[in-house]
């Protein structure tokens, strides 16, 4: 790279691994085995390994390489580095993209220009889960791992943490993104994407099983991906309608319990989730508050569960 870098944006990411990058030490192994980071990088087209770019002060990752049919890839898909080191996002020229953290800690503008860059400094140990936000339905997302997550510092006790969970039985027999309960507590909202990449196509919910506390809000946001989808809990304690727009949130709060779910048009391919709220004994409970209708309402189904109390919301469009 240039001296010269034109457009650029640095921030110092101060523990940027966070509650959302703790969640996913777990999946993160050491060794030269390909980590699966929760099913994050399944539709990403030019995922192959995580590429160890650890001792180097600076590290260059390219938006808008050759991917996911066309110029949507990050390139490397995923980079080991040691914490300290200014991770660097160059623009190819192809393509209008931006850089943005799952975990909202941060986000570049908009850009198509060749050569402009988006910096971060990553101080702290984790998992950084970013994407493009234009293109991420397509596959257009990346990984940065910082320095050896899980090794030492207790890293045992939090592996056992993630992957402990209930009994589910053969629910999850046919989800292939399901590999683990992902702990999210400690979280007022919790979201949960709906037509995530998983089982042949965008026909998942991501992560496919959560666990979180109880009053915990969660959202179910539509990516506009696969077509029509729902989120129907299996005791029939929650519904939301069938839609495929992209931004569409269906809302529920639960309290402790496990709850089961499925998307009904694609629960034989297996688009299958599980939220576990506080110890998760595997009994599933209904929830608890009222029905907010937002933005024109939510039907007769809604109605119904307004009578029954549950803490459900469903809101059309885009989030703010």
């Amino acid at each position: 790279m240039g001296q010269n870098r034109g457009v650029s944006r640095r921030t110092v990411l101060s523990g940027v691994a966070g509650a959302a990058g703790a969640a996913a030490l777990a999946g993160v192994p050491t060794a030269a085995a390909k980590p699966s980071f929760d099913g994050y990088l399944d539709n990403a087209g030019n995922y192959d390994d995580l590429v160890d770019k650890t001792g180097q002060n600076e590290v260059t990752i390219e938006v808008g390489v050759s991917a996911n049919n066309g110029p949507n890839g990050f390139g490397p898909a995923a980079v080991r580095v040691d914490p300290g080191t200014t991770v660097v996002w160059e623009w190819t020229g192809d393509g209008t993209h931006n850089v943005v953290a799952e975990d909202g800690s941060f986000e570049s503008e908009y850009a198509s220009e060749a050569g402009h860059t988006f910096e971060q400094t990553v101080e702290s140990e984790g998992v950084v889960k970013y994407y493009c936000n234009p293109h991420k339905v397509m596959g257009m997302k990346g990984v940065v791992v910082v320095g050896e997550p899980g090794v030492g510092g207790g890293g045992g006790d939090e592996s056992d943490r993630q992957t402990s969970g209930p009994d589910y039985g053969d629910w999850f027999a046919k989800t292939g993104n399901f590999e683990r309960t992902v702990d999210q507590t400690g979280q007022d909202e919790v979201t949960i994407e709906v037509g995530a990449g998983g089982n042949k196509g965008p026909y998942a919910f991501g992560p496919a099983a959560v666990r979180v506390d109880p009053g915990t809000t969660i959202v179910w946001e539509w990516t506009g991906a696969g077509g029509t989808h729902n989120v129907v809990a299996e005791d029939g304690s929650f519904e939301s309608e069938l839609t495929g727009e992209a931004g569409h949130t269906f809302e529920f709060t639960a309290e402790s319990g496990t709850y089961k779910y499925a998307c009904t048009p694609h629960t034989e391919m297996g688009m299958r989730g599980a939220v576990v709220v506080g110890g998760g004994d595997g009994q599933t409970r209904r929830g608890s508050g009222r029905l907010l209708a937002i933005g024109g309402g939510v039907g007769l189904t809604g109605a119904i569960f307004g009578l029954f109390g549950a803490g459900v919301r469903e809101k059309t469009g885009r989030r703010d």
